[in-house]
C-alpha cells in the first residue's frame, strides 16, 4: 500500500535537488513553451479552416 514515511523522504530528497533557474534558463523555457503553444494553436486553426471548407 501507501507508505507515508517513504513518500515524505522522497519529497525531501527532491526538494533538496531543486534550484532556482537562471534568467537565461527561464527565458529559454518561456520561448520554447510559447513556440509550442503557438504551433498547436496554428495547427488547430488550420484544421478548423479546412473543416469549414470540406463540410462533411
Amino acid at each position: 500500500m501507501f507508505n507515508l514515511k517513504s513518500f515524505f523522504s522522497q519529497c525531501t530528497r527532491v526538494w533538496k535537488l531543486l534550484k532556482k533557474p537562471t534568467k537565461t534558463e527561464f527565458i529559454t523555457v518561456a520561448k520554447v513553451s510559447a513556440l509550442g503553444l503557438s504551433l498547436i494553436g496554428l495547427l488547430g486553426f488550420i484544421i478548423s479552416i479546412l473543416m469549414g471548407f470540406i463540410k462533411i
